[in-house]
């Protein structure tokens, strides 16, 4: 279902396209024109610059990396931004985020009509400790831990790279507010099998604590959970695998996390599910959150 646009609030989207070419096969452009949001993050464009294209109606900064094929956020924008910044531009200071800098998983960028600066992340997917590895019981190739190891020190780096970024914004009289696939859900609301998940990358207790650090009602806010309350969902991703999307059997990976003024803001969430599988544009669905817009 997409909404009409309320010119007293700010629209915002999350959404993880899983490549935007094949995203757009499916029917991204006519979402994009539906929904008709305000600002948009996008994670996992999966090409090239000159393969991006145009989104009509919207400014695109993006930061498409230099692995093939692999992660590329980007942050649409109905009116241009007064700033942008990738990691490239403006490499991150936190330590072990370096290796990072041209992956293409980070940009944010100053609004030119709303004192926020919008934050888009594609997290590393990681992977199981070695002792929770079981040859013949996993997808993939165990691997010791390497994954696993990746990020955490990710998650390291990026808590300070963020606490930096935020009180950045503050100084400059902003709110802050990320947006992303963080490859992380946080509590047991957020998936529906939760209590095997709890051996699974993404639901770690690990995980989950480094998540819990990062919000506090005075540094960050989850406006999906804080909007939604404390009952199952809202998921926004499911296997392509089975009847996972039918049976509504997934996670919510994705999110918004926003400084306490804007969170305050928050009036109500969204999570654009196609009706049938054969609709899907990904195997992420597009999260939405309609804020007031600023006094």
């Amino acid at each position: 279902m997409v909404g009409t646009v309320d010119s007293a609030q700010l629209t915002v989207v999350s959404f993880n396209v899983n490549g935007v070419r094949a995203s757009r096969r499916r029917g991204f452009d006519r979402w994009l024109v539906g929904r008709d949001a305000d600002v948009i993050g996008l994670q996992e464009l999966r090409c090239p610059v000159d393969e991006v294209g145009e989104f009509p109606g919207y400014t695109a900064s993006f930061d498409v990396g230099s692995i093939p094929g692999r992660n590329g956020v980007a942050i649409l924008t109905r009116v241009p931004p007064a700033a942008v910044r990738t990691w490239v531009s403006h490499p991150p200071k936190a330590r072990g985020l370096g290796a990072y800098a041209t992956h293409g998983r980070y940009i944010e960028v100053d609004l030119a009509d709303e004192p926020v600066t919008v934050a888009c992340l594609y997290l590393p997917k990681g992977g199981l400790p070695a002792e929770l590895q079981r040859p013949g019981s996993m997808r993939e190739k165990p691997d010791g831990g390497a994954k696993y190891q990746r990020k955490t020190d990710f998650l390291a780096g990026f808590a300070r790279e963020l606490d930096r970024n935020r009180l950045a914004a503050k100084r400059a009289g902003r709110e802050f507010l990320l947006l992303g696939d963080l490859n992380i859900a946080h509590v047991e609301h957020d998936v529906t099998n939760w209590r095997p998940a709890r051996k699974m990358e993404g639901f770690l207790p690990e995980e989950r604590e480094w998540l819990t650090a990062q919000l506090s009602p005075r540094r960050l806010v989850d406006v999906v959970r804080r909007l939604h309350g404390d009952r199952p969902g809202p998921l926004t991703w499911w296997s392509w695998a089975g009847e996972s999307f039918t049976k509504d059997v997934g996670w919510r990976i994705d999110h918004q996390l926003a400084t306490p003024g804007l969170a305050s803001r928050a009036r109500w969430v969204q999570v654009d599910k196609e009706p049938s599988p054969d609709e899907r544009l990904s195997d992420h669905a597009p999260l939405v959150v309609g804020y007031e817009r600023s006094p």
